[in-house]
């Protein structure tokens, strides 16, 4: 496939500064749904030591209040995606914001185990739909030079959710102490940027590309000249518009038109591939059980959970920095190279936790491992798979194929944070690890063989570019 940088295919007049100021403003307030994925997937990394002995967990009910938010986003993904294309992506965001905050505060208020796994599974509905949605409206509303950076400002606000998650627990930790019910008060904060998102979106537009497939065309160009100059918005329209027009003639837009054409199976595959090497690097034993395993290296509680917050800071600084790369190298290889580091930290947390005694020593080569583990995924593979999946997929369908790779993407995370505990209690943590390493072995093989390079086109000429390559 033909690449080229990211710039080649953008006009070169220079963008009005209100315009870059308005695409910032939506970028932050859409980018919000990002920071409540990041931080309700985060928190339960310290509430769950606290939350165990309130609510009388055994390591499977562990399991089951950790990955029952993922089993609800994968539900959330495919249904938020389909909402998202029948009725737009705003309106998907705010529905997105309410689930959000019923589900936090139902968490918090939690008398027993039951009553805490269905308000996760709540709170996954609204992350998988937030993990679809968002980028897939960041894609659409960026211009092409811009995109990867701009979609990928979410992955900095799930990181930085993540971070504001660990910095939060250890706090209220601290000044809690072993008082009852202090993980209420972990949980109890997701409340805060969910009312913001809700706030936020009433007032930001609609995606331009998602009111071009509903043939709604001069709405489309009045928001695209809020994010765009005069002669771009209307020369950028005229391409959607045409190809909406082409996609409306297909019929193209549902799991009938997936499975019945040929180049869309192909591409599902892809898809498919690309959400499952994201996952099954184990990054988040990483994010859900990180205190557990510093506890288990030989931390104490306490010093666990502020020892954590170093995954967080390293998770924010790498996402700076693979920000960076994806306006300057190609997306194909700098997933490769994430998987070589994360393949190659894994493998050496497995080694320290078998080679190493119990203490201080064996505690500090871990946490530096896990650092460089999050180094490379965040700083490389988490960015370009929600960049990708939010750039592979027809126009029509995008919500929904985004949404089917992404139940794909929280089903084997819901598998992976469900058995992680019951692994490590019954074959160590440093075989729960290798098992990791020859997965991503298999994943790297994958993407070599399989994941095409999306850099340097706008979303319709990669579309067309795709279709002609998998037909």
């Amino acid at each position: 496939m033909d690449v080229r940088d990211d710039a080649t295919q953008a006009p070169t007049e220079t963008t009005p500064r209100t315009v870059s100021r308005r695409l910032r403003l939506i970028t932050v307030i859409a980018t919000f749904g990002g920071l409540l994925f990041g931080y309700d997937t985060g928190v339960i990394n310290g509430a769950l030591p606290y939350m165990s002995g309130d609510l009388g967990l055994t390591p499977f009910t562990e399991g089951m209040v950790t990955s029952s938010l993922l089993l609800g986003a994968a539900l959330g993904a495919v249904t938020g995606g389909r909402l998202s294309d029948a009725r737009g992506r705003r309106r998907t965001i705010l529905t997105l914001a309410v689930v959000f905050f019923v589900g936090a505060l139902g968490c918090t208020l939690a008398p027993n185990t039951a009553v805490m796994v269905v308000a996760r599974f709540v709170l996954g509905l609204a992350v998988g739909g937030a993990s679809v949605t968002v980028p897939v409206y960041l894609a659409e509303i960026s211009p092409a030079e811009r995109r990867g950076a701009l979609v990928t400002r979410n992955e900095l606000m799930i990181v930085s959710g993540q971070l504001l998650a660990f910095t939060s627990n250890a706090v209220i930790a601290r000044v809690g102490g072993e008082s009852g019910g202090v993980w209420r008060y972990m949980l109890v904060l997701a409340t805060i940027p969910a009312v913001v998102l809700w706030f936020g979106m009433l007032v930001m537009p609609e995606s331009p590309r998602w009111l071009a497939s509903k043939t709604r065309f001069g709405e489309a160009l009045e928001v695209l000249k809020q994010v765009r100059s005069q002669q771009r918005a209307e020369a950028e329209l005229a391409e959607v518009s045409a190809l909406a027009v082409e996609e409306d003639r297909q019929r193209l837009g549902g799991w009938q038109d997936m499975k019945s054409t040929p180049w869309l199976r192909r591409l599902m595959f892809v898809g498919f591939g690309i959400a499952i090497v994201q996952q099954i690097t184990g990054v988040n034993t990483i994010m859900y059980y990180g205190t557990q395993i510093l506890t288990d290296a030989g931390f104490t509680a306490d010093s666990a959970l502020t020892a954590n917050i170093a995954n967080g800071v390293i998770s924010v600084l790498a996402t700076f920095v693979g920000i960076w790369l994806l306006g300057r190298v190609n997306r194909r290889p700098m997933l490769m190279t994430g998987q070589i580091g994360t393949t190659a930290a894994l493998l050496l947390i497995g080694v320290l936790s078998l080679l190493l005694p119990s203490g201080d020593g064996r505690a500090f080569a871990v946490l530096a491992m896990t650092v460089t583990f999050l180094a490379f995924q965040q700083g490389a593979i988490s960015p370009v798979t929600w960049l990708m999946l939010s750039e592979i997929f027809p126009m029509r369908m995008r919500g929904f194929g985004m949404g089917v790779a992404a139940v794909v993407l929280w089903l084997t995370n819901f598998a992976i944070g469900l058995v992680f505990p019951t692994l490590v209690s019954a074959i160590g943590v440093s075989n729960t690890f290798f098992l990791f390493v020859v997965a991503g072995v298999f994943s790297f093989t994958f993407v070599r063989l399989y994941v095409p390079e999306t850099k340097g086109h706008t979303l319709e000429t990669l579309e067309a570019e795709l279709r002609t390559r998998f037909s």
